[in-house]
């Protein structure tokens, strides 16, 4: 059975709001821009009367929440996540933002990543006394800070954030009004600060910070900590001297929204870049290029602008498509792919096309559409992808935990030409990748180890996305 979406897919989409009368509605505006960074539930908390009220549920932003829903959500400071599991199944239990009280104090946390040693620390925290109440190693930071309270609140920040090991951004509510986010001291996860007036946002991307009209501040440091309060912001740096900087490049490639800005680089501008690089590596002979949308379109741009070679949509994508309770049977095995995208026979017929990709995962979807492309006559198949290829698993938040789920660890590039069915299939280099991002010494910023297998923070055997739920 083809799946509706083998696209890699991330952990989660933060914001986070300190000081503003409509703190839960422009929440619910910050959460609606971040929506592709996670589609399985949705949850703001706000700051309200000493305490923390919130909403989550299961599915998209604006089914989860309703006008009355805000509306009850007064408060001037606020906290928003959408989720995309990578650690804990997919139930509202695991919902986030997480609420808890602790000594006539309530938190509610949010996290973007994946903590690598969460199942040994919880397993510690346990044999202490602890009780947790979901599977999700976000609730492991809450466990750790309220024991670390003896050290005060910032203290108690600071010797958290020193025991996890792994990708994380998180934001933080307090009952008193303040509004914290931590970043790892790799800086895996983008997470930034915006100001709206007199008031300071924290946001996963600045396309959110465009939407509720905040100004763009700067990116959170690796190991930053700022806390926003009611003297404006305060930063701490938790990072260790000599600890390497390792963004996660695939937010370049494929999961940030194009009108985000990491580094100084826009997103849209970087995968064009991408394909005109992809066009001087690995070129092509063809009648037209195309995306498979919306994927592959700003690199497709870029490989066309640089080749000469005409930019066409081939295949045109349905944006209306909502969930579906259906499944297709085997008889129906397309039927998942063709709900998406549906192609232009008459421009297709007889012609040799380059299709532009950005990562090859399972080869699946790829796989039934090339098949499809030749049974309407296309003469000719060429795949560039702009990415190398996908060869280790991610242990950091992106949804591929295993070596056995990725297509490019099983073979070589000719034999997945074969096996896709294509005429010719090319990789963008990873030296090519780390230039077109325009970033000063792109080597000492990335980590590339789904490409190169060089992880950057250790890892034990027993890390799986169900590790939580082993215990």
């Amino acid at each position: 059975m083809i799946p509706f979406d083998e696209r890699p897919r991330e952990a989660c989409g933060l914001f986070g709001i300190h000081g503003h009368p409509d703190a839960s509605k422009l929440t619910y505006f910050g959460l609606y821009a971040l929506q592709h960074r996670g589609q399985e539930s949705a949850g703001i908390a706000v700051c309200q009367d000493k305490t923390i009220v919130g909403h989550k549920g299961m599915g998209l932003v604006p089914d989860v929440f309703e006008m009355h829903h805000l509306e009850q959500l007064s408060g001037l400071s606020a906290v928003g996540h959408v989720r995309y599991s990578t650690t804990g199944s997919s139930i509202l239990g695991n919902a986030q933002p997480f609420f808890v009280r602790h000594q006539h104090r309530s938190y509610a946390l949010a996290h973007n990543g994946n903590l690598v040693n969460a199942h040994t620390l919880k397993d510690e925290l346990e044999r202490s006394g602890s009780i947790f109440q979901t599977t999700m190693d976000s609730e492991v930071f809450l466990h750790l800070f309220v024991k670390n309270l003896k050290h005060g609140f910032e203290g108690a920040l600071v010797e958290t954030a020193k025991r996890l090991q792994g990708a994380f951004s998180f934001v933080l509510l307090t009952s008193e009004g303040e509004v914290v986010g931590i970043k790892d001291p790799n800086g895996f996860r983008p997470l930034c600060l915006g100001r709206l007036n007199g008031s300071y946002v924290l946001a996963s991307e600045t396309c959110a910070l465009d939407l509720v009209e905040a100004e763009f501040v700067r990116e959170l440091d690796p190991g930053e900590i700022v806390i926003i309060g009611e003297n404006g912001v305060k930063s701490i740096q938790t990072q260790p001297e000599g600890t390497k900087r390792t963004f996660c490049i695939f937010e370049f490639i494929y999961f940030a929204r194009p009108d985000s800005t990491f580094f100084g680089k826009n997103v849209y501008l970087t995968r064009k870049a991408h394909g005109r690089q992809l066009a001087k590596e690995a070129p092509a002979e063809a009648d037209f290029v195309m995306p498979f949308p919306d994927s592959g379109t700003y690199a497709a741009l870029g490989f066309s602008e640089a080749s000469g070679i005409p930019f066409e949509m081939g295949m045109i994508r349905n944006h209306y498509i909502g969930r579906t309770f259906i499944q297709p049977t085997q008889s129906m095995r397309d039927f998942g792919v063709r709900v998406k995208l549906n192609p232009v026979k008459e421009l297709l017929k007889g012609k040799d096309i380059v299709i532009i990709e950005d990562s090859i995962i399972r080869g699946t979807t790829v796989k039934t559409r090339v098949k499809s492309l030749r049974a309407l006559g296309v003469r000719h198949v060429h795949l560039r992808v702009s990415g190398p290829p996908h060869r280790f698993p991610c242990h950091y938040g992106i949804d591929f935990s295993t070596k056995g789920e990725l297509i490019a660890a099983r073979m070589s590039v000719e034999e997945l030409r074969k096996h896709l069915g294509l005429d010719s299939l090319a990789y963008l280099s990873l030296p090519g990748l780390l230039k077109s991002t325009g970033v000063e010494h792109p080597e000492n910023h990335f980590c590339k180890a789904c490409f190169d297998g060089c992880y950057p923070v250790d890892f034990d055997g027993a890390l799986s996305k169900n590790c939580m739920e082993m215990l």
